[in-house]
C-alpha cells in the first residue's frame, strides 16, 4: 500500500482533492516512462504517441530502472504522483526488441498490461508522411478489423483493444462536430492459422478528407498520415476479476435517470404506461342524456302513487276479516 501523506497546506489538499475519486472522472492522462535502456525506434514511436495524445500527455525523459511484471511497484508510485491512470514503459533488449508496454491502473493500483513489440522494418514515423496533421485534442475514429478482437473470451487480442480504446480515445463528449473529425486510427489484425497463431496488429493512422459528392452528404477519403506500426502481442497481465467488477462499477448519479412506464416503440413513437386504482362501477358518473332525465310530473305521479298504496294497506289491517266479505 501506498503511503498517503497529510497536506501540509492549503494548495496541496487541494491537489490531493483532484485525485481522489469523484462523480465526472477528468479525461485520462498516459504517462510515458522510459527504460533502462530504449532503442531510436522506442524514441521515434514515443515522441509520435505524444504528439496524437496531447494535451494528455505526461513524458519521462530519464531513465529507470523498472521491470513492471516483476515489480511494478515503481509505476503506480509514478502513477499517483503524476495522476495519470494509463502507462506506456519503452524497454528495449536481447529478448524483448522494441518493447512498448501498456499498463492500466485502477485506484493507483496495476489492472492489467500488455507487451507490444514493434517491427522495425516496417515502422515509418508520423513526419516521413508529407501532409496536413490534425489539431491538437480532437478525437479520433476508432475502427477494429478481425474477429480476434471479437472473442467472448479474454484473449491478448480483446485486452490489446481495451487498452487501445482507453489510449486513443481522449474526452468524452455528448456531441461531436462533424469538421473535428479530421483523422481515422485503423487497428487491424488477419485470422491465425497454423503457421502464424498469434498475427501481428497494425496500426495505420490516416487523415479523413471531405469531397463534393452532389448530394447532402459529402464523399469522405482517407490518406495515411502516419506513424506506421506493425506490432506483435508479448506478455500479458490479465485484470483480476474483483478488480474488475470494483473499477466497472459506476457510481449513482452518473447515468441520467429514466421515467418508468415509458418506452418507445419501433416507430418512434413514446408510448406510456398509466395504472389506476381499483374503480367502483356502482358510483360510476356516465354521460348525462336529456332523454334519460325523469320529467318533474313523473316524480310527482310516482310520489302520489307509493302514498295511497300504503293507505289502503293500513285500511284493510284495521278492518275486521268478517267485514271484509
Amino acid at each position: 500500500m501506498l503511503k498517503t501523506a497529510a497536506p501540509k497546506n492549503a494548495r496541496a489538499k487541494r491537489a490531493m482533492a483532484k485525485r481522489e475519486p469523484q462523480l465526472n472522472e477528468n479525461p485520462k492522462t498516459t504517462l510515458f516512462v522510459s527504460g533502462q535502456k530504449t532503442s531510436q525506434i522506442l524514441k521515434l514511436a514515443v515522441a509520435d504517441l505524444c504528439t496524437l495524445k496531447r494535451p494528455f500527455v505526461e513524458r519521462f525523459t530519464k531513465k529507470n530502472d523498472i521491470h513492471p511484471f516483476d515489480d511494478a511497484s515503481s509505476l503506480e508510485f509514478f502513477a499517483q504522483k503524476n495522476d495519470t491512470s494509463l502507462l506506456v514503459l519503452s524497454l528495449h533488449s536481447k529478448k524483448r526488441p522494441h518493447c512498448l508496454t501498456l499498463a492500466r491502473t485502477f485506484s493507483y493500483k496495476m489492472l492489467d498490461m500488455l507487451e507490444l513489440y514493434i517491427n522495425p522494418d516496417t515502422f515509418r514515423t508520423l513526419q516521413q508522411f508529407k501532409n496536413k496533421k490534425p489539431s491538437i485534442g480532437l478525437k479520433p475514429l476508432l475502427s477494429f478489423h478481425g474477429t480476434v478482437f471479437e472473442d467472448p473470451n479474454q484473449t491478448k487480442y480483446t485486452l490489446a483493444k481495451s487498452l487501445f480504446i482507453d489510449l486513443f480515445k481522449g474526452q468524452d463528449a455528448t456531441e461531436v462536430d462533424v469538421e473535428g473529425l479530421q483523422y481515422l486510427i485503423s487497428i487491424s489484425a488477419t485470422e491465425p492459422t497454423d503457421d502464424i497463431p498469434c498475427p501481428q496488429i497494425k496500426l495505420r493512422f490516416y487523415l479523413l478528407r471531405t469531397k463534393r459528392s452532389g448530394q447532402k452528404l459529402p464523399r469522405i477519403e482517407v490518406e495515411e498520415m502516419g506513424p506506421r506500426m506493425d506490432c506483435t502481442l508479448g506478455r500479458e497481465m490479465f485484470p483480476d476479476p474483483d478488480m474488475l467488477k470494483q473499477a466497472l462499477k459506476k457510481p449513482k448519479g452518473v447515468e441520467p435517470r429514466t421515467k418508468k412506464n415509458i418506452d418507445t416503440d419501433i416507430m418512434g413513437d413514446k408510448t406510456g404506461r398509466v395504472h389506476v386504482g381499483k374503480q367502483d362501477f356502482a358510483n360510476l358518473q356516465t354521460r348525462k342524456m336529456k332523454g334519460l332525465k325523469r320529467g318533474r310530473d313523473d316524480d310527482a305521479d310516482e310520489e302520489v302513487g307509493v302514498e295511497d298504496t300504503a293507505s289502503e294497506a293500513e285500511e284493510e289491517e284495521k278492518t275486521p276479516k268478517k267485514a271484509r266479505v
